[in-house]
């Protein structure tokens, strides 16, 4: 079994870092909250980047494709929602 770092974003936008042990599970035993679009797209975004490392890491080159276009995807929704909530 693979063990990935997870980065969880806390509502006051503080990354708060745990891996992968019990999915849909906190370290205090409650379920994380939804914090909605942008919060996802932050975690794909970080999650898929790790995950084209590892597929670099192994030579997977259409995996590293897959990967890199499903991160910038996700950056590319939180940059533009970013400049959104600004207007």
């Amino acid at each position: 079994m693979i063990e990935l770092d997870i980065f969880l974003i806390e509502k006051s936008g503080r990354r708060k870092r745990g891996t992968s042990g019990r999915a849909g599970s906190s370290q205090n035993g409650e379920p994380p909250g939804d914090g909605g679009p942008d919060e996802a797209a932050l975690f794909i975004a970080e999650t898929v980047a790790a995950l084209a490392i590892l597929a670099r890491r192994h030579d997977l080159g259409m995996l590293i494709r897959l990967l890199e276009m499903a991160q910038m995807e996700a950056e590319e929704f939180v940059r533009l929602r970013g400049k959104r909530k600004l207007s």
